[in-house]
């Protein structure tokens, strides 16, 4: 999964010693801000310190995240972990203005114009008078 947006929060990182293997270890979390009409934002996390050096994320930073998402259980709660992977350097892409754009394009099939956007078919073009279709309905 990925998601494309601009850091807003640098977190402080955290690091200690693995109970089990005894490896030191370090992780650090983002927040990200998905632009849109409703912008909308997501805590995610780096983990390895060679990581988080290599990708060196500072706040303001237009990135691509790619991220996978997994749960936990504490005490009988549970709780969801994001933790990225991949960090593409980029530009946000421009927010659609939904006055303009009604209706999203459908994967695969060309951008429809927002005439030819319509949910109802053109009204049929009424019939001269005297020709053979003048029905009433």
């Amino acid at each position: 999964m990925e998601l494309t947006g601009r850091i807003i929060a640098v977190l402080p990182a955290n690091s200690g010693v693995s109970n089990r293997t005894g490896n030191p270890w370090m992780s650090q979390e983002y927040v990200i801000e998905v632009p849109g009409q409703y912008p909308r934002k997501c805590v995610f996390r780096l983990f390895g310190e060679d990581r988080i050096k290599q990708f060196n994320i500072q706040s303001g930073e237009d990135l691509t995240i790619q991220f996978d998402i997994d749960a936990h259980e504490y005490q009988g709660r549970w709780f969801n972990e994001i933790r990225a992977y991949n960090v593409i350097r980029g530009q946000v892409p421009p927010v659609a203005n939904p006055a303009t754009a009604p209706f999203p394009p459908v994967q695969g099939q060309p951008e429809a114009s927002v005439a030819s956007a319509s949910p109802f078919p053109p009204a049929p073009e009424t019939a001269s008078e005297g020709s053979a279709d003048d029905l009433p309905f």
